[in-house]
This record gives structure tokens, sequence and C-alpha cells, in this order.
């Protein structure tokens, strides 16, 4: 055993180049060879004193008489030559390593101000993470055959740091994981290693560490867009950082998904000479997140890397910092997402525009070349009415899109998984001439469907940015009774403009918690409004009814609450259709700030007819129509029916048919009418049952 320590100690592997790994190993070896040889000395002093065996007993006797003297040890070191020469070595070793070209345990030292007896202790870790074989020459001096390994007593007595606790709890080693605490069992001492991170770190590699290489990746800059403000960000954040060295910054970068935020946040840090890695908070457990932040940092200060956060579920980012932080961090989120202040850093707020047409048409030219052979106008149409983000317009030229229908449908597609269970797809395949209505309910909604087409290109007009610098959104209140077509209006509109109809349930969203409601819908449009597509809120008056009178501090807070949906809603830049059954349930003053609002009545005698003849015609065909001619105008004369209902009765008759083997009949139509009365606690009226007075005898 004493031979292969000799060996380990005293190998002298000079063929391999003088590296700082190099150095680091040949130091320990000298301070190993140097403890070993008075461990030695003390033991073969016992045996001369008469001891003819190294006993237990002779153990535990010279322990108690303190023979392993660090004074003793001391003056021997200085007095005897071969400790001198070997003094000497270990000097001229600490010197090789002060003068290392970009010295790595120097600028590791620097950054986390390890003091001395904190970087000796580093140094052993690592000497023994690159070469294992020295675990039998720590086993060796430790006198124990389970202690191969790194104990605070081990570096105490290899680098003569005698007096207890030098090991700080708050050390930087502990705080910034540089070194890994494993507890000893059985009264074992602790095992110190160093982190993998570390040790690979040290080797020349940046690789990271878990689990921070699972939610991070580096993010290479590209060309910046025409409208990003980058000049004007890398000058503000110049600005703070040359004024106080101290200082940090964080720069909150707001956009849609897929608007380049990212990359932005690369290209500032390219300009300031760092560089970026983007990290998605969801992909560490909750409990881990604190070990992710200090990863990040750890890894931004040793690489020059700056942190971009973002949640990968568009959620607002909740920072949990409990150590120091790298100067400058980026938080990428959704427009109204929000940081919670912290007043150590200095924030900036930056969103990334949307793109503008022409700009828009140019990407679409350069990411999908084959877009250069479909109809112009048809392009033209796509790229006016869908403000399509960098990361869109890529993500389509991967998909090779052979023709314009198919990038309608992968535009969809990739609006479609954004909102998850906070809205339903609602598409239908409903035209104008399905649409049963005034003609001045009609007019109204194909006025806001051409606005809806134009709005894009007109708002980025200076003169109208400036004119409205708010209230860009478009917005329509329907009202009327279930059935008169309000979501039937909201399909052909959406099928009009070639966007997805995603449906939102306000009496789920609004809840009796204060501020609850304020978050779910704030959550609903922070997704929506980078996504090209209308949404329906259906039962608007449970979040734009009348405001009820103050009478406690809930009511109070219920208004405020209502308030600030409605001007989240009004700022919201896209589609937006309120629905609501009754208009007398919402409040006039909300009423008032839409621009488009649209009655639903019931519909007369020729529409319900005109209902009755087209829903046949296209269920049961021509033949049916015209066979029950003339009980339809019956039908539409004495039965004030809605379009839902006449659906709903005409779909009942024909399975009545069906089940029958029959031709449509009147008397099909009668017992569906009353099934659908019988919904709403009604029954046929005297004057129908006397017309048909065959059916009711």
């Amino acid at each position: 055993m004493i031979d292969i320590i000799d060996q380990i100690v005293h190998s002298n592997r000079t063929a391999a180049p003088v590296t700082e790994q190099h150095l680091v190993l040949q130091k320990i070896r000298l301070l190993a060879r140097r403890r070993i040889a008075w461990l030695r000395k003390i033991w073969a002093e016992t045996l001369q004193n008469g001891n003819k065996d190294f006993t237990a007993h002779i153990e535990v006797d010279g322990y108690l008489a303190q023979i392993d003297d660090p004074v003793r040890e001391r003056q021997w070191m200085e007095q005897d030559p071969a400790m001198q020469e070997v003094g000497n070595a270990i000097r001229a070793t600490d010197s090789a390593l002060a003068s290392v070209t970009g010295s790595r345990l120097l600028m590791l030292a620097r950054i986390f101000g390890l003091n001395q007896a904190e970087q000796h202790l580093l140094q052993t870790c690592f000497a023994l993470a690159i070469d294992p074989d020295l675990g039998k020459v720590f086993m060796y001096m430790q006198d124990h055959s389970g202690r191969s390994y790194v104990t605070e007593t081990l570096v105490s007595k290899l680098f003569d740091h005698p007096q207890p606790g030098w090991f700080r709890p708050a050390s930087p080693l502990r705080a910034w994981n540089l070194i890994r605490e494993i507890a000893g069992s059985n009264g074992e001492p602790d095992r110190i290693e160093c982190d993998p991170f570390i040790k690979n770190w040290l080797l020349g590699y940046n690789d990271m560490g878990e689990p921070l290489s699972t939610a991070a990746k580096l993010q290479a800059p590209q060309q910046a867009l025409a409208d990003w403000p980058v000049k004007k960000t890398v000058e503000h954040v110049k600005r703070i950082l040359s004024d106080d060295r101290h200082q940090r910054v964080r720069v909150h970068v707001t956009g849609a998904e897929g608007s380049g935020r990212k990359t932005f946040a690369a290209i500032v840090c390219q300009s300031l000479g760092f560089g970026v890695t983007g990290i998605d908070i969801n992909q560490a457990a909750e409990h881990r997140q604190q070990l992710l932040y200090l990863q990040a940092q750890r890894y931004a200060f040793l690489t020059n890397t700056v942190p971009a956060w973002y949640r990968s579920d568009g959620e607002e980012i909740i920072p949990s910092i409990t150590i120091d932080s790298f100067a400058l961090q980026f938080f990428i989120g959704l427009p109204g997402n929000h940081l919670p202040p912290d007043p150590s850093f200095i924030d900036i707020r930056v969103e990334i525009p949307v793109i503008r047409f022409d700009e828009r048409m140019s990407l679409w030219r350069q990411w999908v070349p084959q877009s250069v052979t479909w109809p112009p106008g048809e392009l033209h149409e796509m790229v006016e009415k869908y403000q399509s983000t960098i990361g869109q317009i890529v993500s389509l030229g991967r998909k090779k899109c052979d023709s314009i229908a198919e990038a309608y449908e992968a535009l969809k597609q990739d609006a479609a998984h954004r909102l998850g269970k906070l809205a339903q797809l609602n598409n239908g395949s409903f035209t104008w001439d399905d649409l049963v209505v005034s003609d001045t309910v009609k007019d109204t909604i194909e006025d806001f469907t051409f606005e809806a087409t134009e709005r894009i290109h007109f708002w980025e007009q200076f003169a109208a940015q400036r004119l409205f610098p708010q209230g860009r959104s478009l917005i329509a209140l329907f009202t009327g009774s279930p059935g008169t077509g309000k979501t039937m209006a909201a399909q052909v509109i959406a099928s009009t403009l070639k966007l997805d109809l995603f449906r939102v349930d306000l009496s789920a969203v609004v809840s009796k918690y204060i501020g609850e409601s304020s978050k779910n819908l704030e959550r609903i449009l922070s997704q929506a409004r980078s996504m090209d597509i209308v949404l329906l809120f259906d039962e608007a008056d449970a979040l734009f009814g009348k405001r009820t009178d103050v009478k406690d501090a809930h009511d109070r807070y219920a208004n405020t609450d209502t308030n600030y949906l409605l001007q989240a809603i009004e700022q919201y830049p896209g589609i937006v259709i309120l629905s609501s059954n009754r208009k007398s349930n919402v409040d006039p003053a909300f009423i008032r700030r839409f621009r488009y609002v649209v009655d639903f009545q019931k519909p007369d005698q020729a529409q319900r007819l005109q209902l009755w003849r087209s829903i046949i015609h296209q269920l049961a065909g021509d033949k049916a129509v015209l066979m029950l001619h003339g009980d339809l105008r019956v039908f539409s004369q004495l039965l004030e029916m809605t379009g839902a209902q006449i659906k709903q009765a005409v779909l009942s008759a024909i399975f009545m048919a069906r089940k029958e083997k029959a031709a449509l009949h009147t008397s099909h139509l009668l017992r569906a009418v009353e099934r659908e009365l019988v919904k709403e606690g009604k029954s046929m009226n005297k004057e129908l049952q006397q017309h048909f007075n065959w059916f009711y005898s």
C-alpha cells in the first residue's frame, strides 16, 4: 500500500503540458508528500519508543498525547532539508498558478470572493475530481479505509489551517454550489466534492449543469427588424451600468409569442459584449426553481452570458431571488405581463412592436419563397389580415406550404394551441345567406366586417396613430334573445375574415373572489392579442352588468374590477364580440363606449317563413318544401319562434320521419314544435291547434 501511495505522490508527468489543472495536481501531490512524510515520522517515533507494532491502542494513546502537533510539524518542515526542498517546490507551483494566463481558478475566486482557505479547499476537491487515484492518498493521510474523499479536517492538515471554523456556513463555496457536501453516516465527516459543472468549467468547458441544461438554450443573435428599439435599449442599459458598477438592470421585453423577444435580447446583449441564455422556467419543477435561478446566475458570472427568463405557458414570471444576481437580466413576457417590483434592480420595459405590413410582406417572400407564386391579391389579403410574427413566418417556411390555403390552415393551427382551456374554438360553416336578420342588422354586421378587414393597414398610418393613441380595438356588442343569430353572426364574420372564432364563457371567467376576474381575463387577452382571431365573449352581462351601489368594501372592489376589465378589453388590439341575451342587463355607461351595438330581434313573420323554407330545403330537399308550402306559412304566422328553435324543430321532425320511414310531414313538424315549446314551459297556441284540428282531434 505504501509503495502505491509513494508512486501517486511522487508521480511527475512531465510529458503532459503545464496547464492549470496540471499545476493544481502537482501542488496537491507536493502537499500530500510533505504531510505523509510528517505522519511517517511521528509513526516511526512511536515505534522507536519500544513499541513493536502500531496497534489501535498506540494510535489512541498518540492522539490523546497530541503527537500530531501542528506547531511541531511546522518547525520540522522549516528545519528538515528535504521538506525545505518540497516547500520551495510548493511555492514555485503557487507562483506558476498565479501567473497562468486567463486562470479560471483565480477568476472563480475573484467573482465569488473566495478567501485563501476556501481556494485551498476548492483546489483539493478539483484535484481529486480530475485524478481519482488521489483518493488512495487521502485515505492514507486520514488513516481510514473509508475516507478516500475530501474533508474539512484533511484540508486543514494539508494546508496548515489550524484554527477551527475557517470553513464558514455562509461560505461562497456553499452559497454558489461550487462544492457539494454529502452528509457522512455513523459519525463520519461530511464528504466534500467539486460541483460537476465547476469541475468541467475549470477544465475549460462551458457546459451547463442540471437543471439549467434542461431549461436553458443559448440564443444566437439574428438581424434586427426595422422598428426594434435596439439602439435605444443598448444606450439606456449602458447609461445605467456605467453610472454605478454595482447597479443591476432588468429589461422586461414584452410582445407576441414568436415576435422575436429572445432574439431582441440577444442582439442587445451582443452590442453590450454579452451572450444570452434563454431559460424556460416551466422546465424546472417548482421546488427546483431556486436552484435553477442560482445556476443561471453562476453561469452568467462565469461565461458573461445574460439570463433571459420566460415561461412557455405564457404565465407571468415571479422571480424568487435570494442570491446576488448578474448585473443584467432579461425577462420575456406577453403584453400585459408585469414584474413585481424589486428595489435591487432598475427596470427597463420594452415592447416589441407589431411588424408593419410592408415588412411582413418582405418577410413572407424571404422565409416562404414559394409565396411568390401565390395569387398576389390573395397573398396581400392574408398578410394584411394576419399580423404574423417573425416566428410564425419562419415556422411556415419550414413547413413548406405549397398553397395559400395550406398557409391559412397552418396559421389557424398555430393560433389554436395557444389559448388551451381558456377558450373554445367555435368555427362554423355558415354564410351570409344563412343569416336571416333585418337589413339594418345585416348592414351593421357588414360594416363591422369591412372595418375588421381594413383596420390593420389603417392603424399603421402615422396620422391615425397620432389622433387615436388609444381605443384602436374593434368591439361589438350583440344583444338579443337566445337563438336570434348572435353566435351565427360571429361565425359568419370570422369565416368571412378567414379567422378562427374562439368563444369565452364570461360567466365562467368572472370569479366571486376579488381580483381573480382580472387575472382570468388578462390571461386570455395576453395570449389572444397576438393570434389574429375573433374573440366572442358570451354572457357579457356577467362582466358588464349594471354596477352595484357601494354598500361595503366588496362592492367597491367589484366595481373597480369591472372597470379594470372594461379597460383591458378596450386596450386589446384585436377583434372582440360581446354577446348578451338582455341588453337591459348591461350597464348603459359601458354600452356608450362600444362603437358597434347590434340588437338582434326575434324574426318577424317573413323572416320566420324564410327560415322554415331554407332549413327544410337544406335538410330535406325542394320536394319537402313544396309539399309543406301552405303549412309553413301558417307556422310562420302563428308561431313566434327564433331561428335556433326553428332549426331544432326541423331537425327533430326529420328524425321522426326517418324513424317511421316516411316523408317529412306536417305532423312531424307539429310534434317537434311542441317539443321545443315545452323547453320554455309553453304549449301550442289555440289558433294553431284549431287550424290543424285534424292533428289535435
